[in-house]
């Protein structure tokens, strides 16, 4: 696919190199390397995982930015293709560089987390469409160690169905804001920027990304036929009159387990970097993209 699509760059006189990432974590390296040495932008051809990966490129280890003004450019080519539905990207790469090349970058909101990783250290990196907490770090984790020729929907659905036999919902505590803290047992929470997740899940139908605040669905402990019951409605009219799920608004949202022994994973745009306890905050207008 890479072949196709630096062939309809070149066709619009765009001057560009490519890199090629070797390894997990690669695209974030070659991404900063790009922007210290002067790049204008970078675009990434991949998936979800590997947008988020490019994306952290765009800023240094302790949160501070590498360029204010340079731009980021998401050409799809992976499983999910959750941030291309809420950023209207064409699904085919050639389309997608195509119309990027004559787009004007616009700045968009992103998160910033700080997250304990697989380590036990605490660590930041940013996300530009949803983080969650529960079992979406479950799913992601069954899906990336999991067949892709399934493509991203039946991915996400096989990896849901077989979550549900494994998952035990926690005791967290959520706060949101300024506002008291709040105790559940929790399926999911989607701290959202996007609107989309799990390979087409409409979680997040309020969340806009240039409105400086993350749209917060917690779906509580549920038994497995309701489960089964909330998933259909998220690939369809969605949840959000569903029994158990709580839609809130912030710019910060802290969430841990109330017994700290107990292992929550992270979903992070579609990677598990890590586990609670984690604080999400909005950085508005924190990323320019070109789409």
């Amino acid at each position: 696919m890479l072949k196709p699509i630096e062939a309809a760059l070149r066709h619009e006189g765009a001057n560009f190199q490519v890199k090629v990432t070797e390894h997990s974590g690669h695209a974030t390296t070659l991404v900063r390397e790009a922007l210290e040495q002067g790049a204008p932008g970078v675009a990434v051809v991949g998936g979800d995982g590997t947008f988020n990966e490019g994306l952290n490129g765009f800023w240094r280890a302790d949160g501070t930015p590498i360029q204010t003004d340079a731009w980021f450019a998401p050409l799809p080519c992976g499983t999910g293709g959750d941030l291309r539905k809420t950023l209207n990207i064409p699904r085919n790469p050639v389309d997608a560089a195509r119309k990027m090349i004559r787009a004007t970058p616009t700045a968009y909101d992103c998160g910033w987390i700080q997250l304990r990783d697989r380590q036990g250290q605490d660590v930041g990196r940013a996300f530009l469409n949803i983080a969650s907490v529960g079992m979406a770090g479950l799913v992601d984790e069954l899906v990336n160690q999991g067949p892709k020729w399934l493509g991203g929907q039946l991915s996400f659905l096989w990896g849901s169905l077989r979550a549900m036999t494994m998952y035990k919902p926690p005791l967290v505590r959520i706060e949101i804001d300024d506002q008291p803290a709040v105790e559940r047992r929790i399926t999911n929470i989607a701290i959202a920027n996007g609107k989309y997740f799990g390979g087409g899940m409409h979680i997040a139908p309020s969340a806009d990304m240039r409105d400086g605040i993350f749209e917060v669905v917690t779906i509580s402990a549920l038994p497995a036929l309701s489960q089964l019951m909330m998933i259909s409605d998220l690939y369809g009219k969605g949840v959000m009159a569903r029994t158990g799920v709580y839609s809130n608004r912030g710019a910060r949202v802290k969430v841990e387990a109330v017994n700290p022994e107990t292992e929550v994973l992270l979903d992070v745009d579609g990677e598990t970097p890590g586990l609670l306890p984690a604080t999400f905050e909005i950085r508005p207008g924190g990323i320019r993209i070109r789409h």
